[in-house]
């Protein structure tokens, strides 16, 4: 981890709306379920945390934001926040994947991380590390696609991690050699904040800040529903 910066990080990927402040040695954070109110929470979080740490925003290395995939509100509004943040104290913001964010959170060093994308799909990737602390590889890029096709990469013993487990049973019946499985992990502002100090996702300008959605659609139509049943 690179010492000697100081960040802040803020998650809205789905109904958790989550803030962290770090040096890297010590951590102040706040989580609470939102809901759909993140947008009324996330910026009082933040003068929460910063007043904690004794702080302003132009102490910070920098800003990061989970840039998902996940609700597509949410991430609209990290990344917003994060921009507006960023441009009034001229810091850069990083993006960083929330399905990364959520294989940190993990603990584990070869993560299968997804997340219920709705209309019968998940948000998943697959991540390895060859040990706690070290640099994240990619084993399988983040996609959507319906739980039971998803599999798992070879040449691992893998731990599956979000809420893409519990949403589509198919996706644990698909890979019945999982080393564990936890459900109820949930992306949260300390591993992107966590990840940014390693240096984890995507630092640029604030106005060049985006969220990944992966997929551009958020509803099926009337024949795709039918189809579906």
């Amino acid at each position: 981890m690179t010492r000697n910066r100081t960040v802040v990080a803020l998650d809205a990927t789905a109904d958790l709306c989550s803030v962290a402040w770090s040096d890297g040695v010590n951590w102040i954070e706040r989580s609470e379920s939102a809901g759909q109110r993140h947008s009324a929470l996330i910026i009082s979080m933040v003068d929460s945390i910063l007043r904690e740490a004794g702080a302003h925003l132009s102490d910070l290395s920098e800003i990061a934001f989970g840039a998902g995939p996940g609700s597509f509100t949410g991430l609209r509004i990290a990344c917003g926040v994060a921009q507006g943040l960023a441009l009034g104290a001229q810091l850069p913001v990083r993006a960083v994947s929330s399905l990364l964010a959520l294989a940190q959170a993990a603990r584990e060093d070869a993560v299968v991380t997804a997340l219920d994308a709705r209309m019968n799909e998940v948000y998943w990737a697959a991540w390895r590390r060859q040990e706690a602390g070290s640099e994240w590889q990619v084993a399988s890029a983040p996609a959507v696609a319906p739980a039971a096709t998803v599999r798992l990469p070879p040449g691992a013993r893998w731990y599956g991690a979000g809420s893409g487990f519990s949403a589509y049973p198919a996706l644990g019946a698909a890979m019945p050699t999982l080393a564990g499985c936890d459900p109820s992990l949930r992306v949260t502002a300390r591993a992107i904040a966590e990840l940014a100090l390693a240096e984890h996702g995507v630092l640029g300008a604030a106005d060049q800040a985006f969220p990944h959605y992966i997929r551009d659609k958020v509803a099926l139509t009337t024949l795709e529903r039918a189809g579906a049943r």
